[in-house]
């Protein structure tokens, strides 16, 4: 494969990458034109071992370290990705197929803010004092021990950082698992992190399906789960944790709602709506697929997005004139096909797009679907991929009520002219990370995260201190102990 990124082994284990031909083939498939790019193999038992003792014995001495010492690790390795981002940004695009329009300013970028960022808070993890009296209590902020990190596959580098940095600012150590659809990235973080000074062991990454990701995540060794993944796929994982009592984070799918009142930009909102529904192809758990727009500009809205969809340049990845790359697979793409079936049969009206583009690669049209109601299929499932449902609304009270019916609650974002009103109706939106005329920030400093199905705990900012993190009490009485007998 002509780029000179590309990983050398199926896994990076203990500082090095490791091969083991004798797990299953897994390809590596280039969505842009459908042909298998590389192979990486499964991880048979005896490399999850050797992932999980390599990075227990790790553990100890990182921990032991000051925390200036474990940031100027991470930052030093941000520094190597953003000195990189070109070939990391070209290998991303060959693993998911994103464009480079995308690649080169959203994932690896996005990756090195996370090392950055946790990295320069790592030597201000402290404990605190507590005088009581005579008597005081202080406290000890301690890592877990060895975290589990099991990938997506529409952000792959990003989300490899962003579960390493908090669990190794911290003083953890991480295995961490890739989707088995974009197996690549995540190696070449781990690479990275070694070159910048990691010691080996502490961040490791083995290819696999979830029968590499249960033994792991059901491992007693194992003090963490972080999973980015569906909702169906984190009830599984949350429930394995569970029987062990290990720590979570649950970062999982959305059906967001995005309200776009009369007074809104009409060029924001439609914007907006573009940036909530076909970046990345659709492909984004935050996405506001479900797009409320206030009766009075609805058909003015839908004429407006029209015509900007008609600017798309669809084509090669690689070229940065692309805005719109193909979906990630295949079977994402049969997927998303099903329910633009279902939306026609169950009387939406197909306002653009629907269709497959060419036969080489996974394309799929930007579509649009008006007079949706409440109960529609592609209302109430997440699709992940570039279709856009629009629903009319009357009133403030009545939208709030219909955003909110949703089993989901990862991301809301609303489109006004009067921001009190974008205060007032975000105060009552059912989710975790939300929007007031704008959509799909993420910023490091910002907690990311979902509410009632759609996750637990929260990635990025100073929040993620305390999923990666526990905290020890030490009571000291400087006096005599009485005691009863």
């Amino acid at each position: 494969m002509p780029y000179p990124t590309q990983p050398t082994a199926s896994h990076f284990i203990n500082g090095k990458y490791v091969e083991d031909t004798a797990g299953a083939e897994i390809p590596v498939i280039y969505p842009a034109t459908g042909e298998q790019i590389a192979v990486v193999h499964e991880a048979t038992p005896a490399i999850i071992e050797l992932a999980i003792t390599s990075a227990r014995a790790a553990q100890k001495a990182w921990a032991a370290m000051s925390g200036t010492e474990r940031g100027r690790i991470l930052r030093r390795a941000a520094d190597m990705i953003r000195e990189r981002n070109h070939d990391l940004s070209v290998l991303e695009t060959y693993d998911t197929g994103k464009p480079m329009s995308e690649t080169l300013y959203v994932d690896a970028t996005s990756g090195a803010d996370a090392l950055e960022y946790f990295g320069g808070l790592a030597g201000s993890l402290t404990g605190e004092h507590i005088q009581l009296g005579e008597d005081w209590v202080y406290t000890r902020r301690e890592p877990l021990g060895l975290c589990v990190g099991i990938g997506a596959w529409n952000y792959p580098t990003q989300i490899a950082c962003w579960k390493a940095a908090p669990a190794l600012a911290c003083g953890n150590a991480m295995v961490f698992k890739p989707s088995e659809t974009t197996p690549l990235c995540a190696l070449k973080v781990a690479e990275i992190l070694h070159e910048a000074g990691l010691p080996a062991g502490l961040y490791n990454v083995i290819q696999g399906t979830g029968a590499v990701g249960a033994p792991l995540v059901t491992d007693p060794r194992v003090d963490k789960v972080s999973l980015t993944g569906s909702v169906p796929t984190g009830r599984k994982v949350y429930a394995a944790a569970a029987a062990s009592i290990k720590h979570v984070t649950m970062e999982l799918g959305g059906k967001s709602p995005l309200i776009i009142f009369d007074d809104a930009s009409l060029e924001d909102a439609v914007g907006g709506a573009i940036l909530a529904n076909f970046y990345s192809s659709g492909q984004v758990c935050s996405n506001g697929t479900r797009v409320f727009v206030q009766k009075g500009i609805k058909e003015a809205f839908l004429k407006r997005l029209h015509e900007r969809l008609q600017t798309v340049v669809m084509g090669d990845p690689l070229d940065e004139a692309t805005n719109f790359g193909p979906m990630v697979s295949e079977r994402q793409m049969n997927i998303v096909q099903g329910y633009i079936e279902k939306g026609q049969a169950e009387g939406a009206r197909l306002v653009c797009g629907g269709k497959r583009v060419g036969t080489e690669g996974f394309y799929l049209e930007p579509t649009v679907f008006a007079e949706v109601t409440d109960t529609m299929t592609i209302a109430r499932e997440e699709i992940f991929g570039p279709v856009m449902s629009v629903f009319d609304f009357d009133t403030e009270e009545e939208v709030i009520t219909r955003a909110n019916d949703t089993e989901f609650g990862l991301s809301a974002g609303v489109f006004t002219a009067d921001l009190t009103r974008g205060h007032r109706v975000i105060a009552q939106m059912e989710a975790g990370s939300c929007f007031i005329n704008s959509y799909n920030d993420a910023p490091v400093e910002a907690p990311f995260g979902g509410s009632k199905q759609s996750g637990v705990g929260r990635e990025n900012s100073k929040a993620a201190i305390n999923h990666y993190s526990q905290l020890k009490s030490v009571y000291v009485r400087m006096g005599a102990v009485d005691a009863p007998f």
